[in-house]
C-alpha cells in the first residue's frame, strides 16, 4: 500500500471511499436485477403480487433490522466490524435465495426466498451503517456533496444491473446456461460482493465523528431520541424512502406487463439519478438541502402520477421516468447530509436510525403496493375470457392429470408427456379455488384469479400451450393496470414531505439562510443544533 495515500492515522481515504461505493452495488443489484425477474418468480413459485411485494419488502426489513439494532452499538463496535458483517450477510443471503430453486413450486419456496431476502437486506443495511457515517467522517467539510457522490453508486449500480439483466434476458441460452433465468441474475451479485470485500476488509477504518470528538455514547443516544427535529427527520425519512424504493421495485414489472422494455426505462431512470447525485454540488449551493428536498418531493409525486396515467409509449414513459428521477435522486443522500450537518451530535446513531426506520416502512409499503395492485387487477380483467379459461382448465386438466398418473414410474412415458402429475395438480387446485370463489361471489377475486392464471402459465404442458398464451394475454394488462393504480395511490404522500421541507426552508430564510453546525473535536459533550 502506497504511503502517499495514507494519512497520519493510517487511513487510506480514497480507497475506503471507493470500496464503500462499490459495496453499494449488491444493494443496487438486489433492486435492479430482482425488479426484472418478478414475472419469473411469480410464475415459477406461483406467487401473488402481494407475495412478491412481501419478498421485496423483506430486503428492506432486513436492512431496517440491521440498521436499528446496530445503531446504538456502532460507536462501540466500529465501522470495520459492520463492514465485515455486511460482507458475510451478502454472501449468505444470495446463496439462500439461489437455494430456493430446488423447492420452486412448493409452498416452502416462498419462505426460502423470504429468508434469503432478509439476510441480503441485513448485508445492505450494514453497508449503509458503515458507508454513511464513514463518508461524513472522511469528508467533514463536504458532507452533503460527498454523500450525494457516495449514493450515486446506488442508482449507478442499478443501471449496470438493469442493463445486465436486459442483455442476459435477450441473449437467453448460452450453451447449457440460460442467461435469462432468475438464478443467473441473482448469482451475478457475487461479483461485486467479492470485489468490495477485497477492497475494504484489509483496511484501517476511521472513527465516527462523535467518537473522534469524545462525545459519550449515552449522550449521543439521549440527544437523538429526545430532539424533536431529529425525530421528525426520522419520520420524514420513512416517507421519502418509501416513495423512492417502493415504486422503483415495481416499475420494471409494471412496464413489462404493458409490453415495454421495463428494464430499459428503469436504466434510464437510475442513470439520471446517478448523474444528478454526482453533480449535486451546485444545486446544494443554490437551493440548500431544505430547498432541494422540497423540489424533490413535488417532482416525485408528479412522476408517480405520470406513471399511473401512461400505460404505454416509450417517449411518454421516459418523460415520466425523468420527472420521477429528478425527484427521488436527492432524497436519500441529502436527508443524510442534512441530519449530519444540522444535528452532528446525533452522529452515526441519528444517521443509521433514520435510514433503518425508513427501510422498515418502505418494506411495508412494497407489500401494500402489491396488495393494491391485486385489489385493482380484476377491474382490468376481461371477465368473460378469464372465466372461459378457468372453465376450460376445469374441464381439460383432469384428463392431463389422469395421463400423468398412468405414466408414473415410466420415465420414457413421462418424458414424452413433458410434465409430471404435481404440475397438473397445482393448476387444478389453484383453478378450483378461484372458480369456486367466482361462482360464490359473482365476481373475480384478484389474488385468487392471478394465482390460478400464473399456475397455468407455469405448468409447461405442451398440449395446453394455446390456453397458456390466452392466459398470458388476459393477465398481463390486468397486472399492468393494478401496478399503475398502486403508483397513483402512493403519489399524494409526497405532499406531506413537500410541506415539511417548505417549512424548514422558510424558517432558514428568516434566520439568514441555511447553516451547517460544527461539532468541535476534542470537546466532550459538545452540542449540535
Amino acid at each position: 500500500m502506497s504511503t502517499t495515500t495514507v494519512d497520519a492515522n493510517g487511513i487510506n481515504r480514497k480507497r475506503l471511499f471507493a470500496g464503500a461505493c462499490i459495496a453499494l452495488f449488491p444493494t443496487a443489484f438486489s433492486f435492479a436485477l430482482v425488479g426484472g425477474i418478478l414475472g419469473q418468480l411469480k410464475t415459477e413459485f406461483i406467487l401473488t403480487n402481494a407475495d412478491i411485494g412481501m419478498i421485496g419488502g423483506a430486503v428492506l426489513w432486513g436492512m431496517a433490522l440491521s440498521l436499528i439494532f446496530v445503531a446504538p452499538f456502532l460507536e462501540k463496535i466500529g465501522l470495520r466490524v459492520a463492514a465485515t458483517g455486511a460482507f458475510f450477510s451478502h454472501l449468505i443471503g444470495v446463496s439462500l435465495v439461489l437455494s430456493a430453486y430446488f423447492v420452486s413450486g412448493s409452498p416452502s419456496g416462498y419462505w426460502v426466498l423470504f429468508l434469503g431476502a432478509i439476510v441480503m437486506g441485513i448485508g445492505n443495511g450494514l453497508i449503509e451503517a458503515t458507508g454513511n457515517p464513514m463518508t461524513a467522517a472522511l469528508y467533514p467539510e463536504r458532507k452533503t456533496v460527498k454523500l450525494n457522490h457516495f449514493h450515486a453508486f446506488f442508482p449507478g449500480g442499478m443501471v449496470v444491473g438493469a442493463l445486465l439483466g436486459f442483455f442476459m434476458s435477450q441473449i437467453g441460452d448460452l450453451g447449457a446456461i440460460d442467461l435469462g433465468h432468475w438464478t443467473v441474475h441473482i448469482a451475478v451479485m457475487y461479483i461485486p460482493i467479492f470485489i468490495y470485500g477485497a477492497m475494504l476488509l484489509p483496511l484501517r477504518f476511521p472513527k465516527t465523528e462523535t467518537a473522534e470528538a469524545g462525545v459519550p455514547v449515552k449522550e449521543v443516544l439521549l440527544y437523538t431520541i429526545t430532539h424533536p427535529i431529529v425525530l421528525l427527520l426520522i419520520v420524514i425519512k420513512m416517507i421519502t424512502l418509501s416513495l423512492e424504493l417502493g415504486p422503483m421495485r415495481w416499475i420494471p414489472d409494471v412496464l413489462e406487463n404493458a409490453g415495454m422494455h421495463g428494464m430499459l426505462v428503469f436504466a434510464w431512470l437510475t442513470g439520471l439519478m446517478a448523474v444528478l447525485r454526482l453533480f449535486a454540488g451546485p444545486v446544494v449551493e443554490r437551493l440548500a438541502p431544505t430547498g432541494m428536498l422540497f423540489c424533490a418531493a413535488i417532482l416525485t409525486g408528479t412522476g408517480l402520477i405520470l406513471f399511473s396515467i401512461f400505460e404505454t409509449g416509450m417517449i411518454k414513459l421516459l418523460f415520466a421516468a425523468t420527472v420521477f428521477a429528478f425527484g427521488v435522486a436527492f432524497f436519500f443522500p441529502t436527508m443524510v447530509g442534512l441530519m449530519s450537518e444540522r444535528f452532528p451530535k446525533a452522529g452515526s446513531v441519528g444517521i443509521v436510525l433514520m435510514i433503518g426506520a425508513g427501510m422498515g416502512v418502505s418494506g411495508t409499503l412494497q407489500g401494500q403496493m402489491g396488495a393494491v395492485a391485486d385489489r385493482y387487477m380484476p377491474e382490468a380483467l376481461d371477465e368473460q375470457r378469464t372465466v372461459a379459461i378457468l372453465e376450460e382448465v376445469e374441464e381439460t386438466f383432469p384428463l392431463y392429470l389422469e395421463r400423468a398418473e398412468q405414466a408414473s414410474g415410466d420415465l420414457d412415458a413421462l418424458a414424452e408427456l413433458g410434465y409430471l402429475p404435481a404440475d397438473v395438480e397445482t393448476v387444478i387446485e389453484r383453478n378450483q379455488i378461484a372458480l369456486s370463489d367466482y361462482r360464490a361471489e359473482g365476481e373475480l377475486n384478484g389474488p385468487l384469479t392471478g394465482n390460478a392464471l400464473r399456475a397455468l402459465l407455469d405448468s409447461g404442458i405442451p398440449a395446453a400451450a394455446e390456453l397458456q398464451a390466452e392466459a398470458g394475454a388476459v393477465l398481463r394488462p390486468a397486472d399492468n393496470y393494478g401496478g399503475r393504480m398502486a403508483f397513483r395511490w402512493v403519489a399524494p404522500i409526497a405532499l406531506i414531505v413537500a410541506a415539511f421541507f417548505a417549512g424548514m426552508f422558510i424558517y432558514d430564510r428568516k434566520r439568514g439562510g441555511y447553516r451547517a453546525v460544527k461539532l468541535d473535536r476534542g470537546e466532550p459533550g459538545t452540542s449540535g443544533a
